[in-house]
């Protein structure tokens, strides 16, 4: 594990962004910070996990308004992928809210949470002013963009999305698809599909490979699967800096992808291929199938 190392002058009070991620060891194991003592007289250190999930979530969606706060089995939207993002264990996890609803929310499900202009164009961008509150000084690197739409996500894809990442040092983000044969989904607006160019074609079983495009039309055409793009991006911290400095981009616009800004910006973007594909929920019929999913988890 990589790890971090800060030192503070003796009798110096943590910040509330350090206190935070203290209060929440007891969660996240190994992984998560540490306070030890070095030279006691003199100074502390704290040892902590790099990564930083965080979760944008705003009311105004457009195909389902208020989806953070929609009941799923007794908790809204937001609390419950708060749940999954701590099941990761990779450190601590805060929301980039919208609105101050969201805010309390999350704050009860024992997440960070920072109000932000609801008027912000991405999530990425939601995220980045955040991180102004949460980390100004830019102690955490990378940063897990986990979409606030996934409450029936499987922790484990944080972890493959984040060794993406590692894998390809010159990558400024990586992300996740799964493949899938459905005519339905093929047809399906709601899908986001990712053309990825694999090594050898894929012929050689490989699991990563660099994007070319996002759409929300069928393709690519021919005979094969689709790549289902997973809402899930591990930033380098520069990265996300730069993607934010420009505006939004006319493919980004036309499309409704955020991630075509980044593309369109000349930015390498990485997918690792992975089996599972956690739906979003974007339509009450969707919603319908997380809370089923939950009541399934429960019996």
């Amino acid at each position: 594990m990589r790890t971090l190392r800060i030192r503070l002058s003796y009798g110096m009070r943590l910040s509330g962004f350090q206190q935070f991620v203290l209060w929440h060891r007891a969660d996240l194991g190994s992984h998560s910070v540490a306070l030890g003592i070095k030279n006691a007289s003199s100074q502390r250190v704290i040892t902590m996990s790099q990564p930083l999930i965080v979760i944008p979530a705003r009311l105004a969606a457009t195909r389902l308004p208020g989806k953070p706060l929609a009941d799923i089995a007794g908790k809204p939207m937001i609390a419950r992928v708060i749940e999954r993002a701590l099941l990761a264990g990779l450190g601590p996890v805060a929301v980039a809210a919208g609105e101050p609803e969201i805010v309390a929310a999350a704050q009860a499900a024992g997440a960070l949470a920072v109000l932000t202009d609801p008027d912000l164009p991405s999530g990425s961008d939601r995220i980045h002013a955040a991180l102004a509150d949460l980390d100004p000084e830019g102690n955490y690197d990378p940063i897990i963009n986990l979409q606030g739409d996934m409450p029936t996500l499987n922790p484990a894809l944080i972890h493959q999305a984040l060794a993406a990442l590692e894998d390809a040092p010159d990558a400024a983000l990586s992300t996740l698809v799964s493949p899938s044969t459905d005519p339905a989904e093929r047809a399906d607006p709601n899908v986001v599909k990712a053309v990825v160019s694999w090594p050898d074609d894929g012929a050689g079983g490989a699991t990563t490979g660099r994007c070319l495009y996002f759409t929300r039309a069928d393709a690519p055409s021919g005979p094969g699967p689709i790549q289902r793009h997973v809402g899930l991006y591990v930033w380098r911290r520069r990265a996300l800096a730069r993607f934010v400095a420009a505006p939004p981009s006319p493919l980004e616009l036309r499309e409704k992808l955020e991630q075509l800004r980044a593309l369109e910006l000349g930015m390498t973007i990485v997918a690792r291929a992975v089996d599972e594909f956690p739906k979003g929920v974007d339509t009450p019929e969707h919603l319908e199938g997380a809370r089923a999913w939950y009541q399934e988890q429960a019996k």
